[in-house]
């Protein structure tokens, strides 16, 4: 993805015991997101949090929840990111997406060219 390119941010709020075909929901979405080779995805757990439902989810020991939140954060053109919101459509049955145009300051994978 070139730097001067417009990007956007796909967000996916959901609880790690959220499943897609026997595996964890994000584990599907980052092999998907990767599948169809965009820029990039990353899960990250939360220690605490709630959704539409109100009930909080915390790690708590004295509140062991065994639904702690997640976010998948996802990089990738407008475009690209517009058609992998169809494929989410169809598993997320419970959670938030968002999305917000970002500017991308450097995108490398570690090689020199």
């Amino acid at each position: 993805m070139p730097i001067q390119e417009e990007a956007q941010r796909l967000r996916i709020y959901i609880g790690d015991q959220a499943r897609h075909m026997g595996s964890p929901l994000y584990q599907w979405i980052v092999e998907e997101a990767r599948r169809k080779k965009m820029a990039g995805a990353t899960v990250f757990r939360g220690h605490m949090g709630f959704g539409a439902s109100s009930c909080i989810h915390t790690d708590k020991i004295l509140r062991l929840s065994e639904d702690l939140p997640v976010v998948v954060e996802i990089v990738d053109r407008p475009h690209r990111i517009e058609a992998f919101l169809s494929d989410l459509e169809t598993v997320l049955v419970k959670g938030m997406i968002t999305r917000e145009t970002i500017e991308v300051i450097a995108y490398r994978d570690g090689t020199q060219s």
